[in-house]
């Protein structure tokens, strides 16, 4: 692979406003994942969140359920450790699309009425995490240290 593209995948001039949105954003994603693949936090594990998700159209739903689940949970975790942070936070701003145009839109704005309030908060952080890269105190740094030797 492309050593320059490499670089600028994992390189961030970001200071330490990246870490204070990695560790929320990455704690709430792995959050949310665990409720759709481990039924952790109340949620309901693959089964059920695919049949959920099958009933509003996302077909095959135990796939959906696994993609969605996947990508926050280990996204999550990804941003948390500032690891692939870029790619992570692609994967997670698709999700978040996914989500505020599936579900939540016709809601309305408001998180308490459904809406997609927080999901757009989501996408906001991930675009943001996906244009500043990781910043300070993450794997990607050391990485990047390697690739510029």
């Amino acid at each position: 692979m492309n050593k320059s593209f490499l670089t600028k995948v994992f390189n961030s001039e970001s200071g330490f406003g990246a870490l204070a949105l990695r560790v929320p954003v990455g704690v709430i994603f792995m959050a949310h994942g665990a409720q759709k693949l481990f039924g952790s936090f109340g949620g309901y594990g693959l089964e059920g969140t695919g049949q959920w998700m099958a009933s509003i159209g996302l077909e095959p739903g135990y796939l959906m359920a696994l993609l969605a689940g996947s990508a926050e949970f280990f996204g999550g975790l990804f941003i948390l450790l500032g690891l692939l942070t870029r790619p992570s936070a692609i994967a997670l701003a698709i999700t978040m699309i996914v989500a505020i145009f599936a579900v939540h839109f016709q809601n309305g704005f408001f998180m308490s009425n459904g809406g997609y309030e927080f999901g757009l908060a989501l996408l906001a952080a991930s675009v943001s995490l996906a244009l500043s890269g990781a910043g300070k105190a993450a794997i990607d740094n050391a990485i990047a240290a390697k690739l510029a030797e």
